[in-house]
């Protein structure tokens, strides 16, 4: 198995070095250093460095990933599909592939970047692989789901529309919470004319949760996906991670490696229909 995840890997890995894709991805990491990171300025914020870059490769991998499993889904490549024991090391070959092409271009602007930028202690520097691997591990399974080679009916659309709710309702709670909040109130006051005090006055409790703690408290179920990522800036910004803190690169391992298991078994479960 090893054997034929590293041909399939080094196959996906010389077809998008050697295409045009690949060349403007590689233009645009330059550009990017460019812009975030002139030479001639130079960046002494460590925080930036850590954020800026690791943006970077979470965009670069979610692109790499569409770009390779766009090229995998090809009719071309059905022989070696067929030819596997399992389809799930399609599908690792894909990623891994994905991951090790922004590995280089982000190692690429890490290093350039490092011209008249910060000093990394040897402490810094170990802080960082598990910062980026997560969120690109995390970046290359949701680039999965997006592409048509895992996409199985409406998949993608359930876990990306799941995504966006909870992202949304992040900002809507407080104003969703206060409409609710006077909707409770109202009918408490109705209970309160039929002279229905017990139900009236529990009603009036629940509108003053909603308007008070409520809010708060919904807010933080909703976020809750996204403590990761909150997680990890926070430390960034402030230069140290607490003990729970620290659990959030992990915490993006597991996200990945439940998304893989899901992209493994839509891959595995549905009808190729590969585009020519």
């Amino acid at each position: 198995m090893i054997r034929r995840l590293f041909v399939l890997t080094g196959y996906f890995l010389r077809n998008i070095f050697f295409s045009l894709a690949g060349s403007i991805y590689i233009i645009l990491a330059l550009a990017y250093w460019a812009i975030f990171f002139p030479p001639g300025q130079g960046t002494p914020d460590l925080d930036n460095y850590f954020l800026i870059i690791g943006a970077f490769g979470a965009a670069m991998t979610f692109l790499a990933t569409l770009t390779i499993a766009a090229r995998a889904y090809r009719a071309e490549n059905y022989p070696l599909v067929v030819r596997l024991p399992s389809r799930a090391e399609y599908i690792t070959a894909v990623f891994t592939s994905a991951l090790l092409f922004t590995f280089v271009l982000q190692l690429l602007i890490a290093v350039l970047a490092l011209i008249r930028g910060p000093q990394l202690s040897l402490g810094k520097m170990l802080e960082i692989p598990p910062l980026w691997i997560s969120i690109n591990l995390l970046a290359a399974m949701l680039a999965l789901h997006a592409s048509d080679m895992v996409a199985s009916g409406w998949s993608r659309v359930v876990i990306f529309g799941v995504l966006a709710i909870l992202l949304i309702g992040q900002n809507l709670v407080e104003r969703f919470t206060s409409g609710l909040s006077a909707a409770v109130s109202s009918l408490s006051s109705v209970f309160y004319a039929q002279q229905w005090v017990t139900i009236a006055d529990a009603f009036g409790r629940l509108s003053a949760w909603l308007y008070g703690v409520g809010s708060e408290t919904l807010g933080k179920v909703l976020g809750v996906v996204f403590w990761p990522f909150n997680a990890i800036t926070d430390a960034v910004l402030a230069g140290y991670f607490t003990p729970t803190q620290a659990l959030a690169p992990a915490i993006l391992v597991l996200y990945a490696t439940i998304l893989f298991l899901i992209a493994s078994d839509l891959f595995a479960t549905k009808d190729l229909d590969m585009s020519e």
